[in-house]
């Protein structure tokens, strides 16, 4: 038996793993900053805002339906708008449909940009272009959802059969005949699924939108918190977890069914 296969030879290489990491931790630590011990002595103040959060104000439910149902409507159309922009540019974005490289990269291009922007920081931009309110969400809902699901959309394309596609080109058939009657069927039930998947991503991304006064329930989070009624954030809380929870068993619902 060769000696780095030994129970002691790992231990050693095990050892130094542990010591390498406990150095890059301490370095991280001197680098940042951070003040591990002030974090431990304001621990009390843990239990203070949790015997806070702890107590929801039930009472204040009844204001939240008009702002919940606004947040759903802003992930629905905002899905609904995002999916609509990203079929044909995942079809164009995939040379199983254009056959020209040129033309994909272009958009494989623009959706690499509209996904480089994070959702909070494209939320503050068409604030400040268009002022607070839903539709501001509902536009940032949309390219958000444009940006991640024309990438799944086009991805998708590219792993299905070709006997269909080459038998159509043969027939003489157009690419856009060829979109339509070879691809478009065969990628169906996964876009809807991609569909339910990104309202369900939206339903829980328009809450925090309300942070830069997009809309919705988010902005009476926002608010609570900045007025340290916890008994309202923590009923907030709760809605948007039911709320979220329910989303997701619709949704899979719908695509046991597709």
């Amino acid at each position: 038996m060769k000696i780095k296969e030994t129970v002691h030879f790992r231990w050693f290489k095990s050892a130094i793993a542990i010591l390498i990491l406990l150095l890059l931790f301490q370095f991280s630590m001197t680098i940042t900053g951070a003040d591990f011990q002030k974090v431990f002595a304001n621990s009390n103040q843990i239990f203070v805002f949790l015997s806070r959060l702890l107590h929801p104000d039930f009472a204040y439910f009844p204001k939240l339906v008009a702002p919940l149902v606004k947040t759903l409507q802003m992930s629905f159309l905002g899905t609904f708008l995002g999916i609509l922009m990203g079929i044909p540019i995942s079809f164009l974005a995939t040379t199983v449909v254009t056959g020209n490289v040129v033309i994909s990269g272009i958009f494989r291009f623009v959706l690499s940009l509209v996904r480089t922007i994070p959702t909070l920081l494209l939320a503050a931009l068409l604030v400040a272009v268009l002022g607070i309110g839903e539709a501001t969400g509902v536009l940032t809902i949309a390219i958000f959802t444009f940006g991640m699901v024309t990438q799944l959309m086009f991805q998708c394309i590219e792993t299905i059969d070709f006997g269909p596609i080459e038998a159509h080109l043969a027939a003489g058939a157009t690419r856009t005949q060829i979109a339509v009657w070879a691809i478009a069927p065969q990628v169906f039930g996964q876009f809807v699924g991609y569909a339910c998947y990104a309202f369900e991503v939206n339903v829980r991304a328009s809450t925090v939108l309300g942070y830069v006064g997009a809309g919705g329930i988010g902005v009476i989070l926002n608010s609570s918190l900045a007025l340290m009624s916890y008994g309202r954030v923590s009923i907030i809380i709760l809605t948007i977890l039911i709320t979220v929870v329910l989303v997701d068993k619709l949704s899979e619902k719908v695509r046991g069914v597709l």
